[in-house]
């Protein structure tokens, strides 16, 4: 049974999927969502005992709170409120309302999420890993994208970018005798940031045996056929390449990228310094990488400490080598190695 059970508000919201459908094309998949907001819309004015095209913009702000106080994430109601305003669009537009009544109606503000990052030994034994099993060229270029994304921190954009060596065209490069990446990030604007000794190590490899695959493209990462990398074909690599060294989570660049930020802060403590590393123009866009640092504190407290369950109101589970009151206190977290 179809839940919209009032005739005049069912024949209104068929005309609207209809015109979605054929006018508008989108994907059944799209109409088939928005059908499912439309009768939680219709069910909604059934039970404030209004018609749709008299629903009243205190209405819309009454059922947004209803939907965040039963748990539905900002997202989630954000995405109704979007199916819901357009019908409200259409129904103005064919002269059957005088006001849209979710206009200035706002989803709540969504908690901004934090950065995934790994671990220190993870992010290492990633970088160290050796396929042994692949083309040796093909090892060697992994080898040498994985240390650069982990130990300078680039976006996958500047990455790709680099050429083999400067030039008034190049995005970027790398000067392995000053040990300095140069790279054209967002805003167009360049910076350059220090390359550790295992990175350069990793790119004389690279560059021993690129010679290779080398064709006219004076990018530093290519293909067997001799053409700059794709972002795409870095993901795929990568992702493979985590899966290979045994880790649990399938790693793309930019988690990378995060793992440099959190590392280098958690070893330093200097925000700025972060700052101009990533290449930030706002301190509060690094500011995330404090809240991932104490997030691994409050971990290793919660783990180690013997009055950490007074932070959550549960005593933790005993396990082995869970210190007792009066032992030491677990010892510091890894810094990573310089890289």
């Amino acid at each position: 049974m179809n839940p919209l059970t009032s005739a005049d508000d069912a024949a209104l919201v068929q005309a609207y999927l209809n015109h979605v459908r054929v006018e508008k094309r989108l994907a059944e998949r799209t109409v088939a969502l928005y059908t499912l907001d439309l009768e939680k819309l219709a069910a909604q004015a059934r039970e404030a005992g209004v018609a749709l095209t008299a629903v009243q913009n205190p209405h819309m702000r009454r059922w947004v709170a209803q939907m965040h106080g039963a748990g539905r994430s900002a997202r989630g109601i954000a995405l109704i409120l979007s199916g819901w305003r357009g019908f409200y669009v259409w129904l103005g537009r064919q002269g059957l309302i005088g006001h849209n009544p979710v206009q200035d109606v706002r989803a709540p503000k969504a908690g901004k999420p934090l950065p995934k990052a790994l671990g220190v030994d993870e992010s290492v034994r990633l970088a160290s890993h050796h396929e042994a099993a692949d083309d040796p060229a093909l090892e060697a270029r992994d080898a040498c994208i994985t240390e650069l994304l982990y130990g300078c921190g680039l976006r996958i954009g500047e990455l790709v970018g680099l050429d083999v060596v400067a030039s008034g065209r190049a995005r970027g490069w790398i000067d392995a005798q000053d040990g300095e990446a140069h790279v054209l990030g967002k805003g167009a604007k360049r910076r350059s940031v220090p390359v550790g000794r295992q990175a350069l190590a990793a790119l004389a490899r690279w560059l021993e045996l690129r010679g290779a695959w080398a064709g006219e493209d004076p990018a530093l990462f290519i293909g067997s056929r001799g053409q700059r990398l794709t972002p795409q074909h870095i993901r795929v690599r990568l992702k493979r390449r985590s899966l290979l060294a045994g880790l649990a989570t399938p790693v793309h660049p930019h988690m990378l990228r995060h793992s440099f930020a959190s590392h280098v802060l958690q070893s330093s403590g200097d925000l700025r310094a972060v700052q101009e590393l990533l290449g930030h123009v706002s301190i509060s866009t690094t500011q995330v990488y404090t809240r991932l640092d104490f997030q691994h504190l409050a971990q290793v407290y919660d783990a180690a400490h013997p009055r950490a369950h007074t932070r959550t109101g549960q005593a933790p589970e005993a396990e082995a080598g869970t210190p007792e009151p009066g032992a030491p206190a677990a010892p510091a977290p890894r810094a990573p190695r310089h890289r």
